[in-house]
C-alpha cells in the first residue's frame, strides 16, 4: 500500500491521521514474522528514490518474508521525523547521517538507524550557464537553508573551484573573503524549493539534493558540478524509534534493503549513478 501526502510540518496532527504501529512483537528476530499472516509496517519515504525501492521491496520481496509495507510518501524533510516520534509511522527512509544527528541533537528524538542503502549525489544546475567556468564574479547562487546539506553544498561548490577551505562548521552567510574570492551571493531556500530558483533568472546556479533531481526529472548527467561518491557519508538509510529496537517487522526491513534484489533494483533503476547503492 502506497499513500501519497505533500505537507507541511504544522498539519502534520490534522492531515496525517495514521495510528500508532500496530502487530508489534516483542521478538528480536526477523524469522519470527509469518507469510501466511504478514505484518505491517508503516514507514515514511520521500518520494524518489526512496518510497521507489520501498515499493519494490513490498512488491517483490516483503511478502515472502511474511511483512507488508504501508508506505507514506512525504514530500519534506521534517514531517517524517515528527511522525515517527510520534508514533504515526513505525520506521522512516529518507536521512542521512549529518541530518540524524542534528535532529537527534536539536530536537531530542529517541532514534536509532540501520545502515546506509544508498546515495543520492549533491549536484549544482544553472539554466544560465553552460559550464561552472562561466560563473560570474558576484554570481547569484541558490543553496538549501538546512545546516547539515548546506555545507555539503559548499564542499561542491569548493570541489569545482569556486570557493576554498570548506569545513563542517563553514555556512553560506559566514565565508570570509579568502573562502569566496568570487564574492558569491547565496540565497537561502528550503530544499524542496531550491528546484524553483532553478528558474529565477537571477540565479546563476542552485544547488539541489539528489531526492528533488529526480523528482524534477533532472539528472546529474547535465549538472555543472556532482558530488562524489567515493567514501561518501551522505548515505541514505532506515531509522526508528529507539523502544522498537528488537521489532522483527523493522529488522526484516533492513535485511531486505540490503539484498542482492534491492541493491540490482537501485543499478539497473538508475544506471548513470544518480542513486548508488551504498553496500
Amino acid at each position: 500500500m502506497r499513500k501519497k501526502f505533500t505537507l507541511a510540518v504544522t498539519g502534520l496532527v490534522a492531515v496525517l491521521a495514521l495510528s500508532a504501529c500496530g502487530g508489534g512483537s516483542s521478538a528480536s528476530s526477523p524469522s519470527s514474522l509469518d507469510p501466511s499472516n504478514p505484518a505491517t509496517l508503516k514507514v515514511g519515504a520521500s518520494p524518489t528514490p526512496h518510497a521507489k525501492i520501498l515499493e519494490f521491496v513490498n512488491q517483490k520481496l516483503a511478502p515472502a518474508a511474511g511483512l507488508k509495507l504501508e508506505i507514506t510518501e512525504i514530500e519534506d524533510y521534517q514531517t517524517p521525523n515528527t511522525a515517527l516520534n510520534d508514533g504515526s509511522l513505525d520506521a522512516n527512509f529518507y536521512q542521512h547521517l549529518p541530518w540524524f544527528n542534528d535532529q537527534v541533537q536539536t530536537k531530542g528524538y529517541k532514534f536509532d538507524h540501520g545502515a546506509g542503502v544508498h546515495i543520492e549525489p549533491y549536484a549544482a544546475f544553472s539554466n544560465k550557464h553552460k559550464s561552472i567556468s562561466e560563473i560570474p564574479d558576484g554570481g547569484k547562487i541558490a543553496i538549501t537553508s538546512d545546516p547539515s546539506n548546506q555545507v555539503r553544498a559548499l564542499k561542491v561548490l569548493e570541489v569545482a573551484g569556486l570557493l576554498k577551505n570548506i569545513d563542517d562548521k563553514s555556512t553560506a552567510l559566514t565565508l570570509t573573503d579568502a573562502q569566496n574570492p568570487k564574492k558569491l551571493t547565496f540565497s537561502e531556500n528550503q530544499p524542496e524549493l531550491l528546484v524553483n530558483d532553478l528558474k529565477d533568472p537571477s540565479v546563476d546556479l542552485a544547488l539541489i539534493n539528489g531526492n528533488f533531481i529526480l523528482a524534477a526529472g533532472l539528472s546529474t548527467k547535465n549538472a555543472l558540478a556532482v558530488e562524489s561518491v567515493k567514501d561518501n557519508p551522505y548515505a541514505n538509510f532506515l531509522a526508528w524509534r529507539s523502544d522498537s529496537d528488537g521489532d522483527p517487522r523493522i529488522a526484516k526491513l533492513e535485511e531486505l534493503l540490503h539484498s542482492p534484489e534491492v541493491k540490482k533494483f537501485i543499478e539497473d533503476t538508475w544506471p548513470n549513478g544518480d542513486v548508488t547503492p551504498a553496500f
